[in-house]
């Protein structure tokens, strides 16, 4: 999709020009797969604030094929040291200001790129790339979508199928879960599983292990597919046998922090706010020191990015970010309850991408 490619661009090139900056080396793959569709493992771009009449992309061999195919509006040079062969191209041009990544580049890599930059002014400018991937065109929201709905779809077929039992281990679990992703349209699993079955389930952020699962334990999902780089992030509980008081209690103390914090989200919103929406109905029901960590993120081509929502997050909502809204509620020795959406910023309301029932599943 060339068009698109060109459009971002073109949106880069503005802030470019905000900036005071002749040009900028991009060496971020995900930032440069966001701005020229490449996916390969070795890339660089110097993109021109005069637009892509002086922007150069640059790859190595192995990927002339390749790039030919996902980057044929842009001239491309082939060099294996990419970064430092634009930087040099940059010298050679008489190039101003030139901007590079400084939040993704290593000491010893900008003392290599000044050295090419000895005619050149090379100055730091974090963070312009993200600034645009912040909000998503709808390109990226078809990919988040069907991101979304590959994780709905494996979800509902292992349950369907009965893989979510006594005797099986948080592993084995996971694993099946993480199959059925592949099977439904996902390329690959966006980070590694949660499944936390019973007192596990109080740690938010538990790594399977061969624990086996129990009835009457809590089940704690946490997981996301990715199609075409774009990530989803979702979490459900399921309990094995018939709720006990308590559980239900939590779970439905946490269906409704959650529910306000969804509420929350529009345009204009403060994302401090969004996160005390949802934060303030657990707190209000004496739960608010088992809530620990912040309400949400963003998601797209990482599956944590910005924007942050937490008590300390800075900024407010617009229309076309993604993000999460995850309250949770953790007993330890108990279990845990964790409900979260993928959803985007509508001036209608926010869309849910992840469409997976929130009722609490018996099984």
């Amino acid at each position: 999709m060339p068009e698109i490619h060109a459009h971002r661009r073109a949106a880069l090139a503005a802030l470019l020009h905000e900036n005071g900056v002749d040009a900028l080396l991009v060496t971020n793959l995900l930032n440069i797969r966001y701005l020229t569709g490449f996916t390969g493992s070795n890339a660089a771009l110097l993109l021109h604030a005069d637009g892509d009449a002086k922007t150069v992309f640059c790859t190595d061999g192995r990927y002339t094929t390749q790039s030919e195919s996902e980057v044929p509006d842009l001239r491309r040079v082939l060099d294996r040291a990419s970064a430092r062969a634009l930087a040099a191209h940059a010298a050679e041009q008489g190039y101003g200001r030139t901007g590079f990544e400084s939040q993704h580049v290593s000491v010893e890599e900008h003392e290599n790129l000044k050295v090419r930059f000895d005619r050149v002014e090379l100055v730091r400018t974090p963070g312009l790339v993200e600034q645009l991937r912040v909000v998503k065109d709808e390109v990226e929201i078809a990919a988040l979508r069907a991101a979304c709905a590959a994780a709905d779809r494996a979800l509902a077929a292992l349950i369907e199928a009965g893989g979510v039992r006594p005797g099986r281990t948080e592993l084995e679990v996971a694993r099946d879960l993480e199959n059925r992703m592949l099977e439904h349209g996902s390329s690959g699993i966006s980070f590694e599983s949660i499944v936390a079955a019973g007192p596990n389930s109080a740690i938010p952020h538990h790594r399977p292990t061969g624990a086996e699962l129990r009835r009457g334990d809590f089940v704690k999902f946490d997981f996301g597919a990715t199609v075409d780089g774009y990530h989803s992030d979702m979490t459900r509980m399921v309990v094995l046998g018939e709720p006990a008081d308590w559980q239900r209690e939590i779970y439905d103390l946490v269906h409704r922090a959650q529910a306000a914090g969804v509420e929350a989200v529009r345009p204009g919103a403060v994302v401090s706010e969004v996160d005390a929406a949802a934060r303030s109905v657990i707190a209000d029901a004496g739960y608010g020191e088992q809530f620990a960590h912040g309400l949400g993120h963003g998601v797209g081509l990482e599956v944590h990015e910005a924007p942050s929502l937490a008590a300390a997050g800075v900024g407010t909502l617009s229309a076309g970010m993604a993000v999460t809204v995850e309250p949770g509620v953790y007993l330890a020795g108990r279990g845990g309850v964790r409900i979260e959406d993928t959803l985007v910023v509508r001036d209608s309301g926010p869309e849910l991408l992840t469409l997976s029932t929130k009722d609490l599943v018996a099984v």
